[in-house]
């Protein structure tokens, strides 16, 4: 299912010597049309504020590159404009389009994860600004990503680029390619069916991450989503809850086992549904391929699972990842908060695990986000980190 890759080489996307090989045996080559989203507007758009605020974020973005298109559902990216007192979700076509939900929000918004955190669930969205007026014409804008990631754009600062600064927050979102898709095969060998020493090692990791108090709990979105609006986030994205965090073993030279998405990691059990067994990469469905039970239905596997497959690809030396929404001062760091699940995020960690002096041991800090941590095991990793891991992401 594909060749180790050198080190040295780009990524899973483009072409290499000698090339990965993709589901059918081809090599796996770079699926972009461009890097640059078509966009559009969508909700409350005869709001002042709203209004003006979509006209300058319009011309930021053409200047930047993007196609403004009239119709929400021809855009790859839609801003979604809401009243604080009835959010609405945009919904989407399909899972590749990013929502980023405004709203403007009360001269109280002081604790902004808390207060802002609801209005990114409950509009579906990928991130959420919330606009807190000022003193000034121009309101401060406070970011909110799902890995809970929190930012602001002061309106007080300089106004005439207010804008330039608000598309930089919103730049990983808008140049950002979702690989989030699964294909199941089920031909899991059934002496797996139960697990392996890996799974064990990953059930033990994950009881230590709990330990350490390093799990957030799922946020809990079927108590704030409608019945509707929760069939439709499943229907998208076949999840049911949001948490934090991943754990990761390699099996061989081609496969590894992760853990899955949207589960309780201190309680990673049953294969197929806790833990799943990632054997390839399909570019042309740009889809994980898993290997599962017959006699299950699977939960797909965490939205990172292209990220680990790329590290895993091009260095054979590491044997494990852990990825925590922690810190540890000092470690290089990539320079945008992507979304979780694009190739960007993966191929921003791959560089900096490539440039470290030892990538199986590589501490890779991820912006306003968290760590990835390589290791010859789990064992080893958590070895390494003991009493230097602190709780809590600089946001910056």
């Amino acid at each position: 299912m594909g060749l180790a890759f050198p080190r040295g080489s780009v990524d899973l996307f483009r072409i290499v010597t000698p090339p990965a090989a993709s589901r059918n045996g081809s090599p796996i080559r770079d699926h972009r049309t461009g890097l640059y989203m078509d966009f559009s507007f969508a909700g409350i758009l005869d709001d002042d504020r709203f209004a003006w605020f979509a006209e300058g974020l319009q011309t930021v973005m053409e200047r930047h590159g993007h196609t403004f298109v009239d119709k929400p559902e021809e855009a790859e990216l839609v801003v979604n404009f809401f009243s604080n007192d009835r959010p609405r979700a945009y919904r989407r076509r399909a899972q590749a389009v990013f929502v980023t939900g405004v709203s403007e929000m009360d001269t109280s918004f002081d604790e902004p994860i808390p207060e802002g955190y609801p209005y990114l669930v409950r509009s579906l969205s990928n991130l959420f600004i919330g606009l807190v007026p000022q003193d000034s014409d121009v309101p401060d804008a406070h970011f909110l990503t799902p890995e809970q990631g929190h930012y602001v754009v002061n309106g007080n600062a300089d106004p005439t680029n207010y804008f330039d600064r608000v598309y930089r927050r919103i730049e990983p979102l808008a140049t950002s390619r979702l690989v989030i898709n699964n294909v199941f095969d089920t031909d899991l060998p059934e002496e797996l069916w139960e697990g392996d020493e890996l799974t064990e090692q990953i059930y033990r990791a994950g009881r230590k991450l709990d330990a350490l108090n390093l799990l957030p709990a799922p946020f809990p979105i079927d108590e704030i989503l409608s019945e509707r609006e929760l069939k439709h986030l499943k229907k998208l994205y076949g999840i049911g809850g949001l948490s934090y965090g991943n754990i990761s073993a390699r099996k061989d030279e081609t496969r590894f086992w992760m853990s899955a998405s949207g589960v309780d990691k201190s309680k990673l059990r049953d294969v197929g549904q806790d833990i799943l067994l990632v054997k390839g990469y399909d570019p042309d469905e740009r889809a994980m391929i898993l290997s599962v039970p017959p006699h299950i239905e699977p939960r797909r596997v965490s939205v990172d699972a292209i990220e680990h497959m790329m590290i895993y690809r091009e260095h054979p030396e590491v044997g494990a990842i852990l990825h925590v929404h922690a810190w540890i001062d000092g470690v290089p760091s990539t320079e945008f908060n992507y979304p979780c699940g694009t190739y960007e995020l993966g191929e921003a960690v791959a560089e900096i695990v490539r440039q470290s002096p030892d990538p199986a041991r590589a501490v890779v800090g991820l912006k306003n986000h968290g760590l990835t941590i390589t290791g010859k095991s789990l064992d080893e990793i958590f070895e390494r980190i003991e009493g230097r891991l602190q709780q809590g992401v600089p946001m910056t």
